[in-house]
C-alpha cells in the first residue's frame, strides 16, 4: 500500500473523537454518490497537505545543512516556508472538520447532548454555521489577497537570484478556506435534521 494510500485510509478512520462529534452521531447512513465524490475531495485535500508537511520538513532539513557547510541559507526557505505553514493548515481544515476534532465546550456540550439531545443538536448547528461564516469570510477576503497578487505579479525571494510568484500559495490557502466552509454548511444540513427530531 503506498503512503496516499494508507493517509487516506488514515483519515477515513476518523471516527469522531470528543462530546461535539458524538452529537452529529455514529453510524450514518449510506452515502450518495455526491457525498462519496465531496468527501474523496476533502480527503485528497488532506493528504495533499500532509505532503505539504513533508516538503516543508525537506526544506528545513536542506536549510540546516547548507547553513552548516556553507555559512548561509537556502534561499526562499523563510518566505516559502512560512507560505507553506499556512497553506498546509488550510488544505487540512476541511478534515478536520469532518472528523469534528476542532476544539469544542465539552463541559457544555457533554451534558446538554446527554440529557437533552435536541438542544445538543441545535448547539452543534449553531457552532458550525458559525465556523461556516468564519472560514467563509476568511475564503473571501482572500480572494482580494489572491486578486492583488495576480495583477501585481507579487513573488518572494531576491531578483537575480531566486523567486517565487506567491499566487500559487495564495489560491491553496483560498481553496482549503473555501472547502472547509462548504463542510462546515454540510454539517450544519446533518445537524439540522437531528435537531427536529430529537435524537443525537
Amino acid at each position: 500500500m503506498s503512503l496516499a494510500e494508507l493517509l487516506v485510509a488514515r483519515i477515513r478512520l476518523d471516527g469522531p473523537i470528543g462530546t461535539y462529534a458524538d452529537a452529529h452521531g455514529a453510524g450514518a447512513p449510506a452515502e450518495s454518490a455526491i457525498e462519496r465524490a465531496w468527501h474523496r475531495l476533502v480527503e485528497a485535500f488532506a493528504v495533499l497537505g500532509t505532503a505539504m508537511i513533508v516538503v516543508l520538513m525537506v526544506i528545513i532539513c536542506a536549510d540546516i545543512v547548507a547553513r552548516n557547510a556553507m555559512g548561509a541559507s537556502l534561499p526562499l526557505v523563510s518566505e516559502g516556508g512560512a507560505l507553506l505553514l499556512v497553506v498546509l493548515v488550510a488544505l487540512q481544515l476541511a478534515a478536520t472538520v469532518r472528523a469534528g476534532r476542532l476544539a469544542g465546550t465539552e463541559v457544555i456540550i457533554e451534558p446538554l447532548t446527554a440529557a437533552f439531545p435536541r438542544g445538543g443538536a441545535v448547539l452543534c448547528a449553531l457552532f458550525d454555521l458559525v465556523g461556516a461564516v468564519v472560514f467563509g469570510t476568511i475564503a473571501w477576503a482572500s480572494v482580494h489577497v489572491l486578486e492583488k497578487d495576480l495583477a501585481s505579479a507579487e513573488f518572494i525571494g531576491i531578483t537575480g537570484i531566486a523567486t517565487l510568484p506567491t499566487w500559487p500559495f495564495r489560491l491553496l490557502i483560498l481553496l482549503g478556506f473555501a472547502v472547509a466552509a462548504i463542510e462546515f454548511v454540510v454539517r450544519v444540513l446533518s445537524d439540522l435534521p437531528r435537531a427536529f427530531r430529537g435524537r443525537p
